[in-house]
Protein backbone atom coordinates (compact mmCIF):
# COMPACT_ATOMS: atom_id res chain seq x y z
CA UNK A 1 0.00 0.00 0.00
CA UNK A 2 1.38 3.39 -0.99
CA UNK A 3 1.42 6.16 1.66
CA UNK A 4 -1.31 8.34 0.11
CA UNK A 5 -3.77 5.68 -1.00
CA UNK A 6 -7.27 6.81 0.00
CA UNK A 7 -6.42 10.52 -0.41
CA UNK A 8 -8.33 12.35 -3.16
CA UNK A 9 -6.92 15.49 -4.73
CA UNK A 10 -8.88 17.82 -7.03
CA UNK A 11 -6.65 20.12 -9.02
CA UNK A 12 -7.36 23.13 -11.22
CA UNK A 13 -3.89 23.36 -12.70
CA UNK A 14 -1.84 24.24 -15.72
CA UNK A 15 1.81 24.72 -16.72
CA UNK A 16 4.35 23.25 -14.28
CA UNK A 17 4.27 24.28 -10.61
CA UNK A 18 0.90 22.79 -9.59
CA UNK A 19 1.10 19.76 -11.94
CA UNK A 20 4.57 18.95 -10.59
CA UNK A 21 3.20 19.11 -7.03
CA UNK A 22 0.18 16.90 -7.73
CA UNK A 23 2.24 14.37 -9.67
CA UNK A 24 4.27 13.80 -6.50
CA UNK A 25 0.99 13.13 -4.67
CA UNK A 26 -0.15 10.75 -7.41
CA UNK A 27 3.20 8.95 -7.34
CA UNK A 28 2.54 8.12 -3.68
CA UNK A 29 -0.92 6.71 -4.34
CA UNK A 30 -3.28 9.68 -4.12
CA UNK A 31 -6.17 9.85 -6.56
CA UNK A 32 -5.61 13.07 -8.50
CA UNK A 33 -8.49 14.42 -10.59
CA UNK A 34 -7.15 17.04 -13.00
CA UNK A 35 -9.80 19.49 -14.24
CA UNK A 36 -9.00 20.75 -17.76
CA UNK A 37 -10.58 23.07 -20.30
CA UNK A 38 -12.67 21.19 -22.90
CA UNK A 39 -11.02 20.87 -26.31
CA UNK A 40 -7.75 22.48 -25.19
CA UNK A 41 -6.81 21.24 -21.77
CA UNK A 42 -3.79 22.27 -19.79
CA UNK A 43 -1.89 24.57 -22.18
CA UNK A 44 1.30 22.66 -21.37
CA UNK A 45 -0.12 19.90 -23.60
CA UNK A 46 0.82 22.12 -26.57
CA UNK A 47 4.31 23.27 -25.52
CA UNK A 48 5.98 20.87 -27.97
CA UNK A 49 5.53 17.40 -29.49
CA UNK A 50 8.86 15.80 -28.63
CA UNK A 51 7.58 12.66 -26.87
CA UNK A 52 6.01 10.65 -29.69
CA UNK A 53 3.80 13.62 -30.51
CA UNK A 54 3.13 14.62 -26.90
CA UNK A 55 4.58 17.57 -24.99
CA UNK A 56 7.70 16.91 -22.92
CA UNK A 57 6.58 19.08 -19.98
CA UNK A 58 3.14 17.46 -19.88
CA UNK A 59 4.43 13.88 -19.97
CA UNK A 60 6.86 14.75 -17.17
CA UNK A 61 4.31 16.24 -14.75
CA UNK A 62 1.01 14.46 -15.35
CA UNK A 63 1.29 10.69 -15.08
CA UNK A 64 -1.10 8.77 -12.83
CA UNK A 65 -3.83 11.43 -12.97
CA UNK A 66 -7.43 11.37 -14.17
CA UNK A 67 -8.38 14.03 -16.73
CA UNK A 68 -11.83 15.57 -16.37
CA UNK A 69 -12.72 18.22 -18.93
CA UNK A 70 -15.02 20.90 -17.56
CA UNK A 71 -15.91 24.42 -18.68
CA UNK A 72 -15.55 26.27 -15.40
CA UNK A 73 -17.70 29.12 -16.73
CA UNK A 74 -20.67 26.85 -17.41
CA UNK A 75 -23.52 26.75 -14.88
CA UNK A 76 -23.17 22.99 -14.50
CA UNK A 77 -19.54 23.36 -13.39
CA UNK A 78 -20.62 24.70 -9.98
CA UNK A 79 -22.50 21.51 -9.19
CA UNK A 80 -19.75 19.27 -10.54
CA UNK A 81 -17.08 21.01 -8.48
CA UNK A 82 -19.30 20.92 -5.40
CA UNK A 83 -19.69 17.16 -5.66
CA UNK A 84 -16.00 16.70 -6.36
CA UNK A 85 -15.05 18.65 -3.27
CA UNK A 86 -17.47 16.73 -1.05
CA UNK A 87 -15.20 13.72 -1.41
CA UNK A 88 -11.88 15.53 -1.68
CA UNK A 89 -9.09 15.80 0.85
CA UNK A 90 -7.07 18.42 -1.04
CA UNK A 91 -7.77 21.16 -3.58
CA UNK A 92 -4.79 22.50 -5.51
CA UNK A 93 -5.02 25.43 -7.91
CA UNK A 94 -2.70 27.74 -9.83
CA UNK A 95 -5.23 29.62 -11.92
CA UNK A 96 -4.80 33.31 -12.73
CA UNK A 97 -4.66 35.54 -9.62
CA UNK A 98 -8.11 35.83 -8.05
CA UNK A 99 -9.81 33.39 -10.45
CA UNK A 100 -10.43 30.63 -7.89
CA UNK A 101 -11.84 33.09 -5.36
CA UNK A 102 -14.23 34.49 -7.95
CA UNK A 103 -15.58 30.96 -8.45
CA UNK A 104 -16.21 30.53 -4.72
CA UNK A 105 -13.14 28.32 -4.28
CA UNK A 106 -11.30 30.36 -1.66
CA UNK A 107 -10.37 28.68 1.60
CA UNK A 108 -12.61 31.11 3.46
CA UNK A 109 -15.64 29.77 1.57
CA UNK A 110 -14.62 26.14 1.24
CA UNK A 111 -13.29 25.76 4.78
CA UNK A 112 -16.73 26.57 6.18
CA UNK A 113 -18.37 23.90 4.00
CA UNK A 114 -15.59 21.32 4.21
CA UNK A 115 -13.68 21.78 7.47
CA UNK A 116 -11.29 18.89 6.71
CA UNK A 117 -10.36 20.17 3.25
CA UNK A 118 -6.78 21.29 2.60
CA UNK A 119 -6.65 24.11 0.05
CA UNK A 120 -3.32 24.82 -1.64
CA UNK A 121 -3.10 27.98 -3.74
CA UNK A 122 0.05 28.33 -5.86
CA UNK A 123 0.81 31.70 -7.41
CA UNK A 124 3.68 33.84 -8.51
CA UNK A 125 3.69 36.30 -5.62
CA UNK A 126 1.16 35.16 -3.03
CA UNK A 127 -2.38 36.17 -2.22
CA UNK A 128 -1.63 39.68 -0.96
CA UNK A 129 0.94 42.44 -1.33
CA UNK A 130 1.53 44.88 -4.20
CA UNK A 131 2.52 42.12 -6.66
CA UNK A 132 -0.52 39.93 -5.94
CA UNK A 133 -2.16 40.40 -9.35
CA UNK A 134 1.01 40.36 -11.40
CA UNK A 135 1.38 37.50 -13.88
CA UNK A 136 4.30 35.21 -13.19
CA UNK A 137 6.15 32.61 -15.21
CA UNK A 138 9.28 30.65 -14.38
CA UNK A 139 11.77 32.96 -16.13
CA UNK A 140 10.17 36.04 -14.58
CA UNK A 141 10.45 34.60 -11.07
CA UNK A 142 14.04 33.54 -11.72
CA UNK A 143 14.62 37.21 -12.52
CA UNK A 144 12.64 38.73 -9.64
CA UNK A 145 14.32 36.44 -7.09
CA UNK A 146 17.79 37.58 -8.17
CA UNK A 147 18.78 34.21 -9.58
CA UNK A 148 19.42 35.51 -13.09
CA UNK A 149 21.61 38.32 -11.76
CA UNK A 150 24.20 35.88 -10.38
CA UNK A 151 23.91 33.21 -13.10
CA UNK A 152 25.71 33.22 -16.44
CA UNK A 153 29.00 34.67 -17.60
CA UNK A 154 30.62 37.95 -16.55
CA UNK A 155 29.33 39.44 -19.81
CA UNK A 156 25.78 38.13 -19.84
CA UNK A 157 23.25 36.85 -17.28
CA UNK A 158 21.46 33.57 -17.88
CA UNK A 159 18.44 31.60 -16.71
CA UNK A 160 18.55 28.00 -15.51
CA UNK A 161 18.08 25.37 -18.19
CA UNK A 162 15.01 23.88 -16.51
CA UNK A 163 12.01 25.38 -14.71
CA UNK A 164 13.56 25.74 -11.28
CA UNK A 165 11.12 28.37 -9.96
CA UNK A 166 8.18 26.15 -10.88
CA UNK A 167 9.91 23.11 -9.40
CA UNK A 168 10.70 24.97 -6.17
CA UNK A 169 7.09 26.10 -5.72
CA UNK A 170 5.77 22.65 -6.65
CA UNK A 171 7.96 20.91 -4.10
CA UNK A 172 7.11 23.37 -1.31
CA UNK A 173 3.43 22.85 -2.14
CA UNK A 174 3.93 19.07 -2.01
CA UNK A 175 5.70 19.12 1.35
CA UNK A 176 3.20 21.64 2.67
CA UNK A 177 0.32 19.33 1.74
CA UNK A 178 2.02 16.36 3.39
CA UNK A 179 2.52 18.45 6.55
CA UNK A 180 -1.12 19.54 6.45
CA UNK A 181 -2.32 15.94 6.11
CA UNK A 182 -0.28 14.96 9.17
CA UNK A 183 -1.61 17.96 11.10
CA UNK A 184 -5.19 17.13 10.06
CA UNK A 185 -4.67 13.63 11.48
CA UNK A 186 -4.14 15.24 14.89
CA UNK A 187 -6.54 18.20 14.75
CA UNK A 188 -9.23 16.90 12.41
CA UNK A 189 -9.16 20.18 10.49
CA UNK A 190 -7.94 21.22 7.08
CA UNK A 191 -5.66 24.10 6.28
CA UNK A 192 -4.90 26.85 3.78
CA UNK A 193 -1.51 26.86 2.04
CA UNK A 194 -0.46 30.01 0.19
CA UNK A 195 2.58 28.99 -1.89
CA UNK A 196 4.46 31.76 -3.67
CA UNK A 197 6.94 31.06 -6.46
CA UNK A 198 8.89 34.17 -5.44
CA UNK A 199 9.19 33.04 -1.83
CA UNK A 200 10.15 29.51 -2.91
CA UNK A 201 12.96 30.77 -5.15
CA UNK A 202 14.09 33.36 -2.60
CA UNK A 203 14.54 30.57 -0.06
CA UNK A 204 16.82 28.84 -2.58
CA UNK A 205 18.67 32.14 -3.03
CA UNK A 206 19.44 32.68 0.65
CA UNK A 207 23.14 31.76 0.44
CA UNK A 208 23.88 34.48 -2.16
CA UNK A 209 21.65 36.87 -0.22
CA UNK A 210 23.73 36.33 2.92
CA UNK A 211 26.92 36.56 0.86
CA UNK A 212 25.74 40.03 -0.21
CA UNK A 213 24.58 40.92 3.32
CA UNK A 214 24.35 44.63 4.23
CA UNK A 215 25.35 45.87 0.80
CA UNK A 216 28.36 43.59 0.23
CA UNK A 217 29.11 42.65 -3.37
CA UNK A 218 27.11 39.64 -4.64
CA UNK A 219 28.71 36.45 -5.95
CA UNK A 220 30.07 37.26 -9.42
CA UNK A 221 28.70 35.47 -12.47
CA UNK A 222 31.23 32.76 -13.26
CA UNK A 223 29.62 30.60 -15.95
CA UNK A 224 29.75 26.94 -14.93
CA UNK A 225 32.51 27.61 -12.39
CA UNK A 226 31.93 28.31 -8.71
CA UNK A 227 31.84 32.02 -8.03
CA UNK A 228 33.88 31.95 -4.82
CA UNK A 229 35.79 28.62 -4.71
CA UNK A 230 38.55 27.65 -7.17
CA UNK A 231 39.38 25.40 -8.91
CA UNK A 232 35.72 24.38 -9.00
CA UNK A 233 34.16 24.09 -12.45
CA UNK A 234 34.75 22.90 -16.04
CA UNK A 235 38.18 22.21 -17.53
CA UNK A 236 38.99 21.14 -21.09
CA UNK A 237 40.90 17.92 -21.74
CA UNK A 238 43.09 16.80 -24.62
CA UNK A 239 40.36 14.88 -26.44
CA UNK A 240 38.08 17.89 -26.72
CA UNK A 241 35.85 16.93 -23.80
CA UNK A 242 35.22 18.72 -20.53
CA UNK A 243 35.62 17.50 -16.97
CA UNK A 244 33.96 19.19 -14.00
CA UNK A 245 35.95 19.11 -10.78
CA UNK A 246 35.62 20.65 -7.36
CA UNK A 247 38.10 21.32 -4.56
CA UNK A 248 36.79 22.26 -1.13
CA UNK A 249 39.87 22.83 1.06
CA UNK A 250 43.62 23.28 1.21
CA UNK A 251 44.32 19.60 1.78
CA UNK A 252 42.54 18.73 -1.45
CA UNK A 253 44.44 21.50 -3.27
CA UNK A 254 47.75 19.97 -2.26
CA UNK A 255 46.61 16.45 -3.26
CA UNK A 256 45.33 17.81 -6.58
CA UNK A 257 48.68 19.41 -7.42
CA UNK A 258 50.64 16.33 -6.33
CA UNK A 259 48.52 13.43 -7.61
CA UNK A 260 46.56 14.89 -10.53
CA UNK A 261 48.67 17.67 -12.04
CA UNK A 262 51.93 15.98 -10.95
CA UNK A 263 53.16 19.46 -10.00
CA UNK A 264 53.52 19.46 -6.19
CA UNK A 265 55.38 22.77 -6.22
CA UNK A 266 52.29 24.52 -7.62
CA UNK A 267 50.58 24.09 -4.25
CA UNK A 268 53.14 26.43 -2.72
CA UNK A 269 52.96 29.05 -5.47
CA UNK A 270 52.06 32.26 -3.64
CA UNK A 271 49.53 33.14 -6.33
CA UNK A 272 47.53 30.03 -5.47
CA UNK A 273 48.27 29.07 -1.85
CA UNK A 274 44.84 30.08 -0.48
CA UNK A 275 41.37 29.81 -1.94
CA UNK A 276 41.01 33.60 -2.01
CA UNK A 277 44.22 33.93 -4.05
CA UNK A 278 43.25 31.08 -6.38
CA UNK A 279 39.89 32.70 -6.98
CA UNK A 280 41.51 36.07 -7.71
CA UNK A 281 44.02 34.48 -10.10
CA UNK A 282 41.62 31.98 -11.63
CA UNK A 283 42.54 32.83 -15.24
CA UNK A 284 46.21 32.01 -14.70
CA UNK A 285 45.38 28.87 -12.71
CA UNK A 286 42.89 27.68 -15.31
CA UNK A 287 45.59 27.98 -17.98
CA UNK A 288 48.02 25.93 -15.87
CA UNK A 289 45.46 23.21 -15.19
CA UNK A 290 44.33 22.92 -18.81
CA UNK A 291 47.96 22.86 -19.97
CA UNK A 292 48.42 19.73 -17.85
CA UNK A 293 45.09 18.26 -18.99
CA UNK A 294 45.75 18.77 -22.71
CA UNK A 295 48.06 15.75 -22.68
CA UNK A 296 45.27 13.56 -21.26
CA UNK A 297 41.86 12.31 -22.35
CA UNK A 298 38.81 13.03 -20.21
CA UNK A 299 38.82 9.41 -19.07
CA UNK A 300 42.44 9.68 -17.95
CA UNK A 301 41.75 12.91 -16.07
CA UNK A 302 38.76 11.35 -14.32
CA UNK A 303 40.86 8.32 -13.40
CA UNK A 304 43.51 10.52 -11.78
CA UNK A 305 40.89 12.56 -9.96
CA UNK A 306 39.15 9.42 -8.65
CA UNK A 307 42.43 7.90 -7.50
CA UNK A 308 43.29 11.15 -5.69
CA UNK A 309 39.84 11.37 -4.09
CA UNK A 310 39.00 14.65 -5.84
CA UNK A 311 35.32 15.23 -6.58
CA UNK A 312 34.57 15.27 -10.31
CA UNK A 313 31.90 14.71 -12.92
CA UNK A 314 31.51 14.53 -16.65
CA UNK A 315 29.53 17.24 -18.47
CA UNK A 316 26.89 14.86 -19.77
CA UNK A 317 24.51 15.51 -22.63
CA UNK A 318 20.84 14.52 -22.44
CA UNK A 319 21.72 11.38 -24.42
CA UNK A 320 24.40 10.56 -21.84
CA UNK A 321 21.91 10.90 -18.98
CA UNK A 322 19.40 8.60 -20.68
CA UNK A 323 22.14 5.97 -20.65
CA UNK A 324 23.80 6.86 -17.33
CA UNK A 325 25.38 3.71 -15.89
CA UNK A 326 24.56 4.65 -12.30
CA UNK A 327 20.85 5.06 -13.01
CA UNK A 328 20.87 1.77 -14.90
CA UNK A 329 22.72 -0.06 -12.14
CA UNK A 330 20.22 1.15 -9.54
CA UNK A 331 17.30 0.25 -11.84
CA UNK A 332 15.80 3.74 -11.61
CA UNK A 333 14.13 3.64 -15.03
CA UNK A 334 10.70 2.20 -15.60
CA UNK A 335 8.01 3.09 -18.15
CA UNK A 336 4.61 4.73 -18.24
CA UNK A 337 1.91 4.52 -20.84
CA UNK A 338 0.67 7.49 -22.85
CA UNK A 339 -1.85 7.84 -25.65
CA UNK A 340 1.12 7.37 -28.00
CA UNK A 341 2.44 4.24 -26.29
CA UNK A 342 4.94 3.49 -23.53
CA UNK A 343 7.70 5.96 -22.70
CA UNK A 344 10.54 5.66 -20.16
CA UNK A 345 10.13 7.38 -16.80
CA UNK A 346 12.42 7.86 -13.83
CA UNK A 347 11.21 6.41 -10.54
CA UNK A 348 10.71 9.16 -7.92
CA UNK A 349 13.97 9.74 -6.00
CA UNK A 350 14.09 7.84 -2.74
CA UNK A 351 11.20 5.56 -3.66
CA UNK A 352 11.53 1.83 -4.25
CA UNK A 353 7.88 1.71 -5.27
CA UNK A 354 5.63 4.35 -6.75
CA UNK A 355 2.44 4.57 -8.71
CA UNK A 356 3.42 4.91 -12.37
CA UNK A 357 0.07 4.93 -14.17
CA UNK A 358 -0.50 6.40 -17.65
CA UNK A 359 -0.35 10.04 -18.68
CA UNK A 360 -4.02 10.81 -19.37
CA UNK A 361 -5.41 11.88 -22.71
CA UNK A 362 -7.52 15.03 -22.57
CA UNK A 363 -10.87 14.23 -20.98
CA UNK A 364 -10.07 10.53 -20.82
CA UNK A 365 -11.80 10.11 -17.45
CA UNK A 366 -14.61 12.65 -17.74
CA UNK A 367 -17.43 10.14 -18.03
CA UNK A 368 -16.17 7.79 -15.32
CA UNK A 369 -15.53 10.63 -12.86
CA UNK A 370 -18.93 12.21 -13.47
CA UNK A 371 -20.72 8.87 -13.26
CA UNK A 372 -18.92 8.19 -9.99
CA UNK A 373 -20.27 11.50 -8.67
CA UNK A 374 -23.82 10.34 -9.38
CA UNK A 375 -24.59 12.25 -12.56
CA UNK A 376 -26.78 10.39 -15.04
CA UNK A 377 -25.76 9.21 -18.48
CA UNK A 378 -28.30 11.63 -19.97
CA UNK A 379 -26.75 14.58 -18.12
CA UNK A 380 -23.26 13.57 -19.19
CA UNK A 381 -24.34 13.20 -22.83
CA UNK A 382 -26.02 16.61 -22.77
CA UNK A 383 -22.92 18.26 -21.30
CA UNK A 384 -20.80 16.61 -23.94
CA UNK A 385 -23.05 17.98 -26.72
CA UNK A 386 -23.02 21.44 -25.12
CA UNK A 387 -19.24 21.54 -24.75
CA UNK A 388 -19.40 21.64 -20.97
CA UNK A 389 -17.10 18.60 -20.80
Amino acid sequence: MLPLEGITVVTLEHAIAAPFCTRQLADQGARVIKVERPGVGDFARAYDSRVDGLASHFVWTNRSKESLTLDLKAAAATEVLARLLEGADVLVQNLAPGAAARMGLSYEVLGAKHPKLIVCDISGYGEDGPYRDKKAYDLLIQSESGFVSITGTPDEPSKAGCSIADIAAGMYAYTGILNALIERGRSGRGKHLDISMLESMTEWMTYPLYYAYQGASPPPRAGAAHATIYPYGPFATGDGKTVMLGLQNEREWQVFCDKVLLQPDLARDQRFDTNARRTAARAALKASIEQAFELLSAAQVVQRLDEAGIANAQVNTMADVWNHPQLKARERWTSVMTSSGAVPALLPPGCAEARMDPVPALGQHSRSVLAGLGFTEAQIEQWSRDGVI
